[in-house]
């Protein structure tokens, strides 16, 4: 081990043990990161609701403080949303909380050592990629990029004097490149003085304040190489080695314990003020449904109706059966609680797979499949893992997917890689499966039971089915598994055998639960039904009570239950092959995160990205959504196979967080189970005994893989480095790795790395985007590494957004070309206009659009923020650069805002009243979030 990693191991071993700087502080009162990240979000998203409440006419009700993830998508009127709304804010937080522990040494990542540009680059530059992926619609690349720019962001309102100068408002030019950020120290002049012993209030001295010189603490924890420039100040801090050179002590605001301490709360409340005006940033670029989607709200279903369809000849009835599903659920969900945020479709065939649709226009999405065409494969495998990764690296976590075909897969080298995404994206796939054994008759019967084993392994890994139909039966297997695919649905059951056995299976339905259904895959079995109130019915009875409504189609059975609270119990009776999945349409969800220890300076525990550590202790944070009255009684893990299960111990840690402990994780696959109370009101007796289960199937692994997440970033043409460690607790020996990404850029890796027992061995992968990728691409990356005999594998999931190097940083500006106002005095019955010419406000615009790697130039849209009248816009003649608007109004809504976004994202504002004749006026651009300052003040 290294003298580095050991002066680490001693950090985390000196370290108080809690999220480091998660809601679980191991700085018990100080406001951390994340909660200054969840504050800030909450209560933009509530000012982006009630915009939207109002601009349709309705009245807003705010929600209760402080405020929930639950109470803000109530008051949203987006219920259905809690789970993907809460799933946001925790992946922003992790990618908040591991700037700390990647990047814990870069000082540019959090405004130390006085680097003020390099810190307002990585902002500005991560800015634009947010922008340019939810352009795209790729909100998981966007939210990762946001958690990251957002914790650099914070940290200046910590590490600098900007709270010491007696500023009252955040610094807006740290989210405006090209901009003064204000008069940084020069490298030469000294900015603080030793404290008075413990006591560092005036240790910065008086004239860079008075002169607002801005400065920021240096930092270093590492022995005999700690130095900094004389005369400037130091970060401060027990693990801060610079602190203990002249000037002594520190002015950080990270707790109220740090050297600056008795500033930290207004260092906080700044912080806030700073994310929810970046916020609003990327709020006025995107829109306003848009910015909700990248929190994962939507006004009907969160969840998205995704298609992964094989576009081969043979599949042109399979084809037809799925435009008559679709047209079905579109026509009856649009506009209702069940319309899908997102859809998404994937086409695959041999050769190639591809591209994606994704849109949140429901008729976009029916005319790509009407426009499916079918040719002829090379062969009879066809690409339908290659469609199936593209497909899950795309669709946002917690979806169902439903892939479609009538053959075997080609590229089974990736069933390891579909897995990973699978486990990382807690994602549903149902196989819909015609004909497979009918184009295999020239082929071994043993070869057609590997190729339907394969969807079938691939199902049970994410609890979907695997439903075996003909082609005649395709269209009432599909209405079944669709027709609830946009409603809330719980897990109660998930269970899979093969071999079959004779087993009975438990699951509890509580007062939250409606529409329990039944799901069964397989051939041959028979099964007993018996309710909380011990009446049963046996599959081959159709006359009991227990059954409202029963399909058979294929190797696929869907049974209806009359609902009754209580736990249930259903036999089954088979030696082949089945699954077996019961759920429900319910509020009241959990997510779940593996722990371990951090990496980071501050101890502590992390959030596992890949498998846990099999066959040792370990533990994992379980949040509830749907309700904030749940509590958690008992978490589970449960083997796959139904052998053996492991019970945790609970510990609540507010907010919906609990945790769990093990005394070990199974070496086995296993499930997540979860029960608990749901209080409904004051008194013990309404409370509700509940019970969940993850669906998908978790393997531990003796492996661990893990890279820096640190740059993002991919610019198109440039290879870009991403480094991988690969080590294990296990025997060692030659380990393979494999590095796939779903948009087939160009890659190297290495085939192998030989590793020894508790040693890492590192690897490069380096990854190329072609040259002409639009901004705004996500590509996913998974490197494995798979043990000598195959047996164990593990590995890291990694998101990059393509991003074009950005010139243009101005935002666009308006010209008034006329204004007419001939109000009458009675407003409702006369109408003033007004035309405006809007333009790109970059300089050189037109030449910019030639310039080597930068962005075209040009206004993407205009819009309102303020005004109830109607806009139209159109390009001038003359020129394609310049947008000519026009608005009338009734005379009752005398003012107008103008918004305009340019093509990269820069935002403009423009306002007009009716009593004005020519004047202009440039409204101040995150004007929102200020007026707002009494929201997110923390007190």
């Amino acid at each position: 081990m290294s003298g580095l990693a050991a002066l680490c191991l001693l950090l985390l071993q000196t370290g108080a043990f809690g999220f480091g700087i998660d809601l679980f502080s191991l700085y018990d009162g100080s406001i951390l990161h994340e909660e200054i990240t969840q504050t800030a979000i909450l209560n933009t998203t509530v000012q982006v609701c009630r915009a939207l409440a109002l601009a349709e006419g309705k009245d807003f009700t705010f929600p209760p403080q402080p405020l929930t993830a639950e109470s803000v998508v109530v008051a949203c009127e987006a219920s259905q949303s809690s789970k993907s709304f809460r799933n946001t804010i925790k992946l922003i937080q992790k990618k908040n909380r591991q700037v700390d522990i990647f990047s814990f040494m870069l000082a540019h990542y959090h405004f130390d050592d006085e680097k003020f540009l390099e810190g307002r680059k990585i902002i500005t530059e991560g800015l634009s990629a947010v922008k340019a992926s939810n352009k795209l619609k790729n909100f998981k690349a966007a939210g990762e990029t946001l958690g990251r720019i957002l914790h650099i962001l914070q940290d200046f309102y910590s590490h600098s004097n900007w709270v010491e100068m007696e500023n009252k408002l955040p610094n807006s030019n740290l989210i405006r490149a090209g901009t003064s950020i204000g008069n940084i120290a020069a490298d030469s002049r000294a900015t603080c003085r030793n404290c008075n012993g413990d006591d560092c209030r005036d240790n910065i001295l008086e004239d860079i304040l008075q002169e607002k010189i801005l400065t920021s603490g240096y930092f270093n924890f590492v022995p005999f190489f700690s130095t900094k420039p004389k005369g400037k100040c130091s970060h401060g801090g027990v693990i801060d080695r610079t602190s203990k050179i002249e000037p002594k002590g520190g002015i950080n605001k990270d707790t109220f314990d740090a050297n600056h301490g008795h500033l930290h709360r207004r260092a906080a409340n700044l912080a806030i003020a700073a994310t929810s005006e970046l916020l609003e940033d990327i709020r006025r670029a995107a829109g306003d449904i848009p910015f909700l989607q990248m929190l994962g709200i939507s006004k009907g279903s969160s969840k998205a109706l995704c298609f992964v369809i094989d576009t081969t000849l043979s599949m042109s009835d399979d084809i037809e059966a799925v435009r008559d599903v679709t047209s079905s659920i579109i026509d009856n969900t649009v506009g209702t609680d069940d319309d899908p945020s997102v859809y998404i479709l994937v086409p695959f065939k041999d050769p190639g797979f591809g591209p994606v649709t994704k849109t949140t226009d429901p008729n976009v999405f029916k005319d790509a499949i009407n426009a499916l065409s079918l040719t002829d494969g090379v062969d009879v495998p066809e690409m339908s893992l290659s469609g199936l990764q593209l497909a899950l690296a795309s669709a946002p976590s917690n979806s169902e997917i439903f892939l479609f075909t009538d053959a075997p897969a080609k590229d089974k080298h990736l069933k390891s890689t579909v897995i990973a995404l699978i486990e990382r994206t807690q994602t549903v796939v149902n196989f819909m499966i015609t004909n497979l054994k009918g184009l295999r008759r020239r082929r071994h019967s043993r070869e057609v039971t590997s190729d339907a084993n394969l969807y079938r392994d691939l199902a049970q890994a994410s609890g979907g089915l695997a439903i075996e139909v003909t082609k005649s039966e395709l269209p009432v297997a599909t209405i079944i598994t669709t027709e609830s695919s946009s409603s809330p649905l719980v897990t109660l059951l998930q269970a899979a055998r093969s071999p079959g056995k004779t087993e009975t299976f438990t699951f509890t339905v509580d007062e939250s639960v409606r529409n329990v259904t039944v799901y069964i895959t397989g051939r041959f079995f028979t099964f007993t039904l018996i309710n909380p109130s011990g009446v049963s019915q046996k599959s081959t009875d159709s006359t009991g009570s227990l059954i409202t409504a029963f399909q058979s189609v294929g190797n696929f059975q869907t049974l209806q239950l009359k609902t009754q609270t209580g736990l249930w119990e259903i036999k089954m009776v088979s030696t082949n092959p089945y699954i077996l999945k019961v759920v429900g349409d319910s509020p009241i969800d959990f997510l779940f995160d593996f722990l371990k220890v951090s990496q980071g300076l501050f101890g502590g525990l992390d959030v596992v990205d890949n498998r846990p550590r099999a066959g040792v202790n370990g533990s994992l944070v379980v949040t509830i959504t749907g309700s904030d009255s749940a509590t958690v009684t008992e978490v589970i893990l449960v083997e796959s196979s139904g052998l053996g299960e492991v019970t945790g111990s609970v510990e609540a840690k507010g907010g919906g967080d609990f945790i769990a402990r093990f005394d070990r994780i199974p070496a086995e696959e296993f499930v997540v189970l979860v029960k608990g109370q749901n209080n409904n009101g004051s008194s013990r007796a309404s409370s509700v005994t509940f019970q969940r289960q993850s669906p998908t199937n978790i393997r531990a692994s003796t492996v661990t893989v893990t890279s820096p997440d640190s740059n993002n970033i991919l610019e198109p043409g440039t290879p870009l480095s991403v480094h991988f460690s690969v080590m294990t607790s296990g025997a060692g020996g030659t380990f393979r790795i494999q590095a796939t990404n779903d948009q087939s850029f160009d890659s190297t890796f290495p085939s192998s790395l030989i590793l020894e027992t508790g040693i890492s061995a590192d690897g490069t992968v380096t990854l190329t985007a072609p040259p002409n990728t639009p901004s705004g691409t996500a590509v996913t990356l998974t490197i494995e590494a798979e043990n000598p005999g195959g047996e164990d594998t593990n590995y890291v999931v990694l998101r990059f957004t393509v991003l074009k190097t950005v010139t243009d940083f101005t935002p666009p500006v308006c010209e008034l070309l006329s204004l007419q106002a001939n109000c009458l005095d009675v407003c409702s019955l006369s109408m003033w206009q007004l035309s405006a010419r809007v333009t790109d406000g970059a300089e050189g615009a037109e030449g910019a659009e030639g310039a080597e790697g930068a962005e075209a130039t040009g206004v993407d849209r205009v819009g309102l923020s303020q005004g109830n009248g109607t806009v139209t816009t159109s390009l001038a003649v003359d020129n394609e650069n310049i947008t000519l608007v026009s608005y009338s109004s009734s005379c009752c809504s005398p003012d107008v805002e103008l918004l305009v976004v340019d093509q990269v994202g820069n935002v403009g504002t423009c306002f007009y009243t009716r009593s004005m004749s020519t004047k202009v006026t440039q409204s101040p651009l995150f004007a929102l979030s200020i007026v707002a300052l009494g929201l997110y003040i923390l007190t």
